[in-house]
Formats: structure tokens, C-alpha cells, sequence
């Protein structure tokens, strides 16, 4: 059976968020046609893939290597997310389904609950879940492909503070619900505004820039083979 480069795609820079591949290493075809058990012709598709997206950079006479971003590049991603997201929400108060709004509330029901509880990894994993689908109610492939790709690469970037008073943040996540619900573009695109503002706060730089991480020296690559899954989950 030929594995989908897709799949592929999505080991590789699942391993690149993860930092099993450090920013600046190189990523050779053999390499990573045996840690997947994969061929090389999904491999060589997937970087293609990964290239466009900005994980992978090509370097002259050192081929595939993973991507060094700046902070200033970093930050730009946090921008356009605030940016981005307000939209998905007035376009979701215009366009969401039953089936979107169902699962929204019990999210944000789940939420509160949890942040009643303090269980902070719970309320990462909820948190996520939410603005994916909250993205998909928007309607528009596009504009939720641009907003999955950002979290990708943002939580390759960065890492996030639980929130100090999760509660809170719950509150505004059911608002914004609300407003969706409605179908109050205008009130669900300033939530979602305000929202995204505050969470920027939230956000550190996992490494240091592209010169002080040469200085230190290269991190050591995990080469052992991975099995690549073919399956449909959510990413």
C-alpha cells in the first residue's frame, strides 16, 4: 500500500512542533523514509509540502533543513491570529450549523467544569478543541486551513501559561458562543478580538533566535524508526 504524503506530512512536522528535529538540522530523504518506513516519493512530497508552510527550508549544498524563524517572524504569527480568528468567528455567527453550536456549548460547558476543578491539561486540550471547530463553523475551507496551520506553528514557536484565572477565559469562550448563536457577527468577531488580544500575553518563546541557537550548538536528532499513521485523526 502507498502511504499518502499527506500522512507523512503530518509525522514530519508533528516531529518538527515536538522539537524531535531541531531548527536547523537537516532533513534527508533516507533519513526520513526509514524513520517512517515510508519510500521516498511521499517524503519528497511532504517537505515540498512542509516547505510552503514554512516548517522546511531549502539550503544550498545542505538540502532540507527545518526552518530557523525569527522573533519578529514568531510575532507576526501572533498577529495575524488575532486577526484571523475574529474573522472565523462573525463568519461562524453567519454560518455556523446546529451540529457546530452543539458541540461548542458542551465544550464550554466542559471547560467551566474543569477550570472549577483546575485541571490545567484538560483545559489546554478543550481549549483547542474549541477554536478548531469554532474555525470549521466558519464555513469558509480556507480561512479554517490558514487558522490550523497558525496553531501548528505557534505551538511550534511558542509555549503557553495556563491562563491565571481560567474561569475567566471560559466566560469569555461561552460569550462568544452566544454571540455565534445569535448570529451576532459584530459582538462575535469584538469578542473573539479581545479574547485572542489577552492570550497573547500568555505566549513564550520556546528558543532562543537562529544565532544564540547556533552558539550552543545542535541538538542531537532521535533517528529510531515511526511507524506512520494512516489513520483520519484530528490534527
Amino acid at each position: 500500500m502507498r502511504i499518502p504524503a499527506q500522512s507523512v506530512c503530518t509525522a514530519i512536522r508533528d516531529d518538527i512542533v515536538s522539537g524531535v528535529f531541531a531548527r536547523g538540522s537537516r532533513l534527508t530523504e533516507e533519513l526520513l523514509a526509514r524513520r517512517y518506513g515510508v519510500s521516498r516519493v511521499p517524503v519528497r512530497e511532504a517537505l515540498r509540502t512542509l516547505e510552503s508552510e514554512g516548517f522546511v527550508t531549502t539550503r544550498r549544498h545542505a538540502g532540507a533543513c527545518v526552518a530557523e524563524p525569527t522573533e519578529r517572524e514568531a510575532a507576526d504569527l501572533l498577529e495575524v491570529r488575532t486577526l484571523l480568528e475574529p474573522l472565523g468567528a462573525a463568519r461562524a455567527a453567519q454560518r455556523r450549523t446546529d451540529a457546530h453550536l452543539k458541540v461548542l456549548r458542551g465544550l464550554v460547558r466542559l471547560g467551566q467544569e474543569r477550570a472549577r476543578r483546575g485541571e490545567g491539561e484538560d483545559l489546554r486540550s478543550l481549549g483547542s478543541w474549541f477554536h478548531e471547530t469554532l474555525a470549521q463553523a466558519s464555513g469558509s475551507p480556507g480561512l479554517t486551513a490558514l487558522l490550523t496551520q497558525l496553531r501548528h506553528k505557534i505551538a511550534w514557536m511558542y509555549a503557553v501559561e495556563q491562563a491565571a484565572r481560567p474561569a475567566e477565559a471560559w466566560a469569555e469562550h461561552g460569550a462568544i458562543v452566544d454571540a455565534v448563536a445569535r448570529g451576532d457577527a459584530e459582538r462575535a468577531r469584538a469578542l473573539t478580538a479581545l479574547h485572542a488580544e489577552r492570550a497573547v500575553a500568555a505566549h513564550r518563546l520556546r528558543h532562543p533566535g537562529p544565532e544564540r541557537e547556533r552558539e550552543r550548538g545542535p541538538e542531537r536528532v532521535r533517528t529510531s524508526q515511526r511507524a506512520v499513521n494512516t489513520g483520519s485523526g484530528r490534527h
